[in-house]
């Protein structure tokens, strides 16, 4: 097979430019012309590649859509499929993109959808960028003959994602940025403040207070041995990484978080959300539930978690269902169980895992909301308390000494 490229027509009057592979040039002139194309030019080509040049020496991979250009794309093509055809809408798209990496990875897919792949298969050239979760609610579509609702519905479950991590970004980001100030305010305080202080006292002759004295000790530790302590964090961290990329120790790891108190609920609830409103739209997008099943525990990080999407799949190719399988694992929160259930009853599954994963992220952003405000003053206080305690044991000797002059 040889590879052409070719300047042509389409039945709109609009200029098309593709790649096509054929055995020679008539048979790729017959090919396009059963595309219905008026070829302008058609000369041998090169199959467009999938690769950035060499850069010293080195092979680096097409770097992939972020999720946030993810979104835009899948929302861009659920609007312009629905009054353009798919290559036309491909072609738009590739023409208004700004960053050069995304323009290569959607014209890979449109000279696949030009060449007569369907856009499933064309997005699979690019796997790092189209997930196969995203992939085959493509495809389900295609098939059914329904691709605008399914981007539709893929779009808006996307822009749902976004904006829950949106949402957990923010909520981290305030009190991540006031821990690492008190942090630093309190370090500057213990290596620069402290030995300061300290020199005025060595001459005085008396015994320092108790609480003096261990913060002495605990600012000459940090003075002297801070690449010591920097190691033993560096180690501590390495060996943490280190250890939890063995699976078992993973496993364990995982179980334990979700039982800690608040951390735990937040966290198992914010993965059933995501379970449940991915599994509703792929149930809407008339795809077969133990394949949905299979390509959601493939996005599910939590070991705990995966393995239970992983005995749902099991038990429901066993004849279960799904809501007694989700029962039987025991991570999954009991309102989601019900609504599943009721689902099933009722013959409207997508609807109650829908309403499921509102609840939880509602509950979700409720949580956040309540921890935020109280977890912001408990850091100040924290904070104060220990600047007080340094201040505290700097006055004491002061104190003291003042006694004694008195006396």
């Amino acid at each position: 097979m040889a590879d052409f490229d070719y300047l042509a027509i389409d039945t709109r009057g609009n200029e098309t430019r593709g790649h096509v592979a054929a055995a020679d040039l008539a048979a790729a002139r017959a090919t396009l012309d059963r595309r219905r194309l008026y070829v302008v030019r058609i000369e041998p080509g090169s199959a467009p590649s999938t690769r950035r040049r060499p850069l010293f020496g080195l092979e680096l991979g097409r770097a992939k859509m972020s999720g946030k250009q993810l979104t835009l794309f899948t929302r861009q093509l659920a609007t312009l499929n629905r009054v353009s055809p798919l290559e036309e809408s491909l072609r738009t798209i590739t023409r208004q993109t700004e960053q050069e990496s995304v323009r290569a990875i959607v014209q890979t897919v449109h000279s696949g959808v030009v060449e007569g792949r369907r856009l499933a298969d064309a997005m699979a050239r690019e796997p790092k960028s189209f997930p196969p979760l995203y992939r085959a609610m493509v495809a389900a579509g295609e098939s059914s003959g329904t691709l605008p609702e399914i981007m539709e519905r893929l779009s808006a479950l996307l822009e749902r994602q976004a904006e829950i991590r949106g949402k957990l970004l923010t909520a981290m980001a305030y009190p991540s940025v006031l821990s690492a100030v008190a942090f630093s305010v309190v370090i500057a305080l213990m290596t620069f403040v402290v030995p300061q202080v300290v020199e005025q006292f060595d001459t005085v002759g008396q015994e320092l207070p108790l609480l003096t004295r261990m913060i002495i000790a605990l600012s000459d530790l940090l003075v002297g041995w801070w690449w010591l302590l920097l190691l033993i964090v560096v180690g501590a961290v390495g060996g943490a990484v280190v250890a939890l990329r063995q699976p078992p120790i993973r496993l364990a790891f995982d179980t334990w978080l979700l039982r800690v108190p608040l951390i735990g609920r937040l966290l198992r609830d914010l993965h059933a959300a995501r379970i449940a409103r991915t599994l509703s739209t792929m149930v809407a997008s008339r795809l077969p539930l133990l394949e949905g099943l299979t390509l959601t525990a493939g996005t599910i990080h939590n070991r705990r978690l995966k393995a239970a999407s992983d005995e749902i799949t099991d038990s429901i190719r066993g004849g279960g269902s799904l809501s007694t399988a989700m029962r039987r694992t025991g991570v999954f929160p009991p309102l989601l169980v019900y609504l599943a259930a009721s689902g099933e009853a009722a013959g409207r599954l997508d609807e109650m895992l829908e309403r499921a994963a509102d609840y939880l992220e509602r509950e979700f952003d409720r949580f956040t909301a309540t921890a935020l405000s109280l977890l912001e003053p408990l850091i100040i206080v924290v904070m104060g308390a220990i600047v007080a305690t340094i201040v505290l044991s700097i006055l004491l000797p002061i104190l003291q000494l003042n006694t004694l002059a008195g006396q």
